[in-house]
């Protein structure tokens, strides 16, 4: 979304692609799990009377465009992307399968993965650790607003203190949740580790896949 009220700010999804395609090119297999929040959020017409099935569902095809704007940024810079939906949208991308996820990794094609879970009630956040899981990453990097996680929200709190470790068990008991909290157990149930940074910060993303010590590390 960059500096806009809603969509999508080409410089933005130009400058991630470029990132990506920097860790890519070192051999780094990426997958991205991508949300659509700038263009739409089901949760919030949910609360404004939508029924929330039918807002979740918006909200996921929400994601297909937003998956689509970087597969184009990345094929822009040379590198393969395949675009894989949790929901059938044949005309414009892939169905995800597991098993042709991992054989696009193995062949050095970056994978977007849309559309969440498939599921409604299901976040971003759950859909990116479960697909995680699914082709055994060997890390989740949360990409956010913030540079980690901190003891108390930073906005509000001038002392609060960013963790450059932490526990999941401590973020799920202290309410520290950069994630929601299914998320979370899934990581820490799965022994996979958690990495939360900042995207908005240059070069951020490119050392959060090169694994770089950037923002907070999350593990059990």
């Amino acid at each position: 979304m960059g500096e806009l009220d809603y969509g999508i700010e080409p410089a933005v999804i130009q400058r991630l692609a470029a990132e990506i395609a920097a860790a890519q090119k070192q051999g780094v297999e990426i997958a991205i799990v991508v949300g659509g929040g700038n263009i739409f959020r089901g949760a919030g017409l949910a609360r404004a009377g939508m029924d929330r099935v039918t807002g979740d569902y918006m909200g996921m095809l929400a994601t297909v465009m937003n998956a689509l704007a970087i597969q184009d940024a990345l094929e822009a810079l040379g590198v393969f992307a395949r675009v894989m939906s949790a929901l059938q949208v044949h005309e414009v991308c892939e169905d995800y399968i597991r098993r042709r996820a991992v054989r696009h990794l193995e062949k050095g094609r970056v994978v977007i993965l849309a559309a969440g879970t498939g599921n409604p009630f299901f976040t971003t956040d759950t859909a990116a650790s479960l697909r995680a899981i699914e082709i055994g990453a060997d890390v989740l990097l949360k990409a956010t607003k913030v540079d980690g996680v901190y003891d108390s929200d930073p906005a509000t709190n001038p002392k609060a203190r960013r963790f450059d470790t932490v526990s999941f068990d401590r973020l799920l008991a202290d309410k520290l949740l950069v994630m929601d909290a299914t998320a979370v157990v899934m990581c820490r149930d799965n022994d996979l580790p958690l990495r939360v940074f900042d995207l908005t910060r240059a070069n951020a993303l490119a050392q959060a896949m090169a694994g770089d010590d950037v923002g907070t590390l999350v593990t059990a």
